[in-house]
């Protein structure tokens, strides 16, 4: 398997990417992977049902259920040539959409774990991974951005500041929160409680490089339908997350327990239990201003158990691909126009306002 297509295949976002193309690609693969995750699906007849109805009301027939072999096949086989810049980013949209760290990988998920479904999906990776369309997953946090502020132009606001602050108050809290869970949580690792899941401060400037890409790329969205971006100006020393090694090094450098205040959400999220550590970003701000997580990072690394050292490991979680933090007040507004965007209720598709 090619390097690039392997590290993709490596991190289950990076699978989900590749199963939604296919899904996008085929209808018949699409039904089939709908019953096989269904089946896999942790939730199944609980959470997840699957409803059937027939014109005369009677239970219809079960259809025949397709075999992870069978979709396999059908994945291997698909012409690809059909595949465009905007079904990869569809697809794209549907792997960041489908990460949840608070609870089990869904069926889907789960389907493109298998070993059979992972080697399939290596044929729709080898179609794009490489492509001209994807280069910019692999680019660097750019001197020029973009802040998203989930509010309409009539409810305009300055852009977050006091980076310091905020940082020295995330890591209070979550010290104080790695006591109380240590004190107040179940010791079964399996116990229905859950909590703080996120890698990073979500109080501090966020920034990406495009839009309306950044506003398509939302991790845990709360389905805004307004936004405001705010173009911004940036520099200065700035870490670049794009393998393994970049984040658990961070780790190693500035670890910060959160072992008690995780564990639950975690392990029902990779299925490690053992010992887990965040950057402590009050302490990295000493070393860097800034960390951006690429798309081919995120892609590769979001929701997977990080081995930081032997017995600790680390989850990238919450954190949007191509997404900056910035650690430091290094940023400004650049002054050139804000943009205003708007989508329909329940419509996917952003709309520049008139005028911008």
């Amino acid at each position: 398997m090619e390097p690039n297509v392997e590290q993709l295949l490596g991190g289950p976002r990076g699978r989900r990417l590749c199963l939604e193309l296919a899904m996008e690609m085929d209808q018949d693969i699409r039904i089939a992977v709908f019953h096989l995750g269904y089946k896999l699906d942790p939730g199944a007849g609980r959470s997840r049902k699957m409803l059937t109805m027939s014109p005369s009301g009677e239970a219809p027939p079960p259809p025949p259920e397709p075999t992870v072999n069978e979709l396999a096949a059908m994945i291997t086989s698909l012409d690809l040539k059909g595949i465009t810049k905007e079904l990869v980013q569809k697809a794209l949209e549907r792997a960041v959409d489908t990460a949840w760290y608070w609870q089990e990988p869904d069926g889907e998920d789960v389907l493109a774990a298998t070993e059979e479904i992972t080697e399939s999906l290596a044929h729709v990776a080898k179609s794009f991974v490489d492509s001209p369309a994807t280069q910019w997953w692999n680019q660097k946090a750019q001197p020029v951005q973009w802040n998203i502020d989930w509010r309409s132009s009539e409810d305009p606001a300055p852009l977050p500041g006091n980076p310091r602050q905020k940082l020295a108050e995330w890591a209070r809290n979550q010290r104080a929160g790695e006591v109380h869970a240590a004190w107040e949580r179940p010791a079964d690792i399996r116990a229905n409680v859950g909590g703080d899941w996120w890698s990073m401060p979500h109080n501090l400037l966020q920034t990406t490089a495009q839009v309306p890409q950044g506003l398509e790329l939302v991790e845990d969205s709360l389905g805004w339908d307004n936004a405001t971006a705010i173009p911004v100006a940036g520099t200065g020393r700035i870490l670049e997350i794009y393998t393994a090694g970049d984040w658990t090094e961070l780790c190693r450098q500035f670890p910060l327990e959160v072992t008690a205040s995780r564990r639950h959400d975690w392990f029902r999220t990779t299925g490690r239990h053992g010992r887990w550590v965040i950057p402590d970003w009050e302490r990295a701000s000493s070393r860097w201003d800034a960390v951006h997580l690429t798309v081919a990072g995120y892609l590769r690394l979001a929701g997977r158990a990080l081995t930081v050292d032997e017995g600790t490991a680390s989850v990238i979680a919450g954190w949007n691909p191509d997404s900056t933090f910035w650690l430091n007040d290094v940023v400004r507004e650049s002054g050139e126009p804000r943009q205003h965007w708007h989508r329909e209720h329940n419509q996917d598709e952003w709309e520049l306002a008139s005028g911008d």
